[in-house]
């Protein structure tokens, strides 16, 4: 999230004048009531000649003068970044757009908007007003699913700012508060990110090579074949100091896999100026020599594509680990065996790396997984998708109360799951928002009869489908395959899943580690050995050590497990990795109140939320894009 957006309040007061929001019932802007039926403004939005003609969502963004600013100059600027504190906007799914004919836009079942359902709910008043319009390619893809999807270029699934995509310049708008058109002419069109080079595309981006630094992409057969188009999968590979060097041209080392969003920066934030202590660190003579790889997996469905294969978005954990990572461990100096490499990341980088351990065993060493998302879905945040009928409230039918997607370590509700929910829906129907609930759908959930993801609750009401549910925990709930298939994993990844978590974590990820150790401390035969460390009071993106002695911990873990004789002189390192690292168990990390209470508001956390997802354990919001870091 960008901070300096403004604070809005998650208290639900029940005074005052209300509007319908995706199924929910949120406060309007004091003073205006409810429309009761009277005509409000629509929009008629025609595509320029050249720009685009095809399938796509059209749609009208509303914001105040004051909500813009120079880091957000346009409407769209205030969208994805906040998600779901946002500008208000409204979209609608358009089969056939053709330039010079206008989409009219009009409150109605086809328009969903939030966090307004109708257009005539916006206050009377000056705005600033855009119109977007997001293409959508046809794919068949090799099951027989036909769907139609935007693909990222390089944008990390940042849809309004995406190449292709069309846009209108903000106009000044006064809407009166009575009916009106308000007509939109969408005639610019997102550039391409950067150079791309001949013969490339833009899929993964096309980032500069350093000195350090170097980058790797390829088309996966695999993702190719099952989309029915190209696909590509890109790398960032962060080589050790002295790589190059004519004594070094024998050494083989070891490779950490860094699990994140889509890379905004190099791996662990390397700068080549060596400004900052990482750096510094990474070129001296005592540290650990690795390379450091983070993977370029944007999709029609998020940023990253969880490492995994899936029903939705195709075999990406087959793709990643039999094509990608060998393409690397070709093109460069990597040990190359499974002794030698290992997996690590936070949030969503972090159920990656356990995941990873979990589903390919016998490609990585060890995993060292920071707030994962939920490795048990009896915590998925705070829903039971087994036991709970609902996933946006609990309480009552006379009193519900909305459950909570995000906290402040004030215990203050940020926003809500409905809210979060209603967002996405706005953005897109069929799972494709780009958002983090969406893609937890597409990633972990079947496919549905119309070819999309079959959806884990009704986006409007929230109500569960515990069949869908069930696809889940088979699949891709950590704690119950880890249980279910003991006797062929305990062999394997015992002693090797190494995972950590504040108590207090924004997105409660806490409760579904918990729930995870709690299972897995019952297997025997042989003992699960994992590591578990809590950071007491600790919110999203706690770690109990920097990325440097993370990395010490990892070299120090694969030397004691290289083959016997093996020379680990060469990427071992001088320094120790800290006690706290090499205790197995559980512990509990205290460190005190000043560490956790300055200057707790929505709006710090917020302004956390904007920080990219970079290194492993410097992890600290749910999207590279500053939107949700997972």
């Amino acid at each position: 999230m960008a901070a300096g957006q403004g604070r809005f309040s998650r208290r639900f007061v029940l005074t005052g004048s209300f509007a319908s929001v995706g199924g929910l019932v949120t406060m309007a802007d004091a003073g205006v009531a409810e429309a009761g039926g009277r005509p409000g403004p629509d929009f008629s939005l025609t595509l320029a000649a050249g720009t685009y003609s095809g399938a796509g969502r059209a749609f009208v963004i509303i914001a105040r003068a004051s909500d813009l600013s120079p880091d957000a100059p346009e409407p769209r600027d205030n969208l994805q970044d906040n998600e779901p504190i946002t500008v208000p906007f409204f979209g609608q799914d358009v089969p056939n757009a053709v330039p010079g004919r206008a989409i009219p836009l009009r409150s109605g079942a086809a328009v969903v908007g939030y966090p307004f359902a109708r257009f005539e709910d916006i206050p009377a008043g000056d705005y600033v007003v855009q119109a977007f319009f997001c293409t959508y390619e046809t794919n068949r893809r090799s099951d027989g699913s036909v769907v139609q999807v935007h693909w990222p270029q390089g944008d990390g699934g940042d849809i309004w700012h995406s190449p292709g995509n069309v846009y209108s310049t903000p106009r000044a708008v006064h809407l009166t508060g009575h009916a009106q058109t308000v007509r939109l002419t969408l005639d610019q069109v997102v550039k391409p990110i950067g150079t791309i080079p001949s013969g490339s595309t833009g899929q993964q981006g096309n980032p500069t090579d350093s000195a350090h630094v170097k980058h790797l992409k390829i088309r996966s057969a695999l993702l190719s074949r099952f989309w029915g188009r190209d696909v590509y999968l890109g790398a960032d590979i962060l080589l050790p100091a002295g790589y190059d060097l004519a004594a070094n041209r024998h050494v083989r080392y070891p490779m950490e896999l860094i699990g994140r969003h889509f890379p905004r920066a190099n791996p662990h934030r390397f700068d080549e100026s060596l400004g900052d202590d990482f750096s510094q660190w990474w070129v001296s003579a005592d540290a650990a020599r690795f390379i450091s790889v983070q993977v370029r997996s944007e999709n029609p469905f998020y940023d990253d594509s969880y490492h995994a294969n899936s029903a939705n978005l195709g075999p990406y954990g087959d793709a990643i680990n039999q094509e990608l990572i060998p393409a690397i461990d070709k093109a460069f100096r990597t040990i190359g065996q499974r002794w030698g490499r290992v997996v690590a990341g936070g949030s969503t980088g972090g159920w990656i790396a356990a995941a990873s351990l979990v589903l390919y065993p016998d490609t990585y060493a060890g995993a060292w997984a920071g707030f994962p998302d939920s490795m048990d879905f009896r915590a998925h945040q705070v829903i039971d998708i087994y036991a709970d009928a609902n996933a946006y409230v609990t309480g009552s039918s006379w009193v519900p109360v909305p459950r909570p997607a995000a906290r402040g370590s004030s215990g203050d509700t940020l926003w809500t799951n409905g809210q979060e929910n209603a967002y996405e829906r706005a953005v897109a129907s069929h799972g494709r928002s780009q958002g983090q609930w969406d893609i937890w759908q597409a990633v972990f959930g079947p496919q549905g009869k119309d070819g999309y993801p079959a959806p884990i609750w009704d986006k409007h009401t929230g109500g569960i489908d515990h069949t869908v549910a069930a696809y889940w925990k088979k699949h891709f709930d950590l704690s119950s395959i880890v249980a279910t298939d003991w006797t062929r994993l305990g062999p394997k990844v015992a002693g090797r899943l190494h995972i950590y978590v504040g108590t207090e974590d924004t997105y409660f990820l806490n409760d579904g580690v918990a729930y995870f150790e709690q299972r897995t401390n019952a297997l025997t035969s042989p003992a699960p050995d994992f590591q578990f460390i809590y950071g007491v009071s600790q919110p999203h993106g706690w770690t109990p050590v920097t990325d440097q002695q993370l990395l010490t911990t990892m070299a120090d873990f694969i030397a004691r497990h290289a083959p016997q004789g093996t020379d680990v002189s060469g990427w071992r390192g001088q320094e120790q990795p800290p006690q706290l690292m090499l205790t197995r168990g559980r512990q509990v990390v205290d460190e005190g109140v000043d560490s956790i209470l300055p200057n707790d508001d929505a709006s710090q956390a917020l302004a956390a939320k904007s920080v990219p997802e970079e290194g492993v354990s410097g992890q600290i919001s749910r999207s590279a894009v500053a939107n949700r870091m997972r």
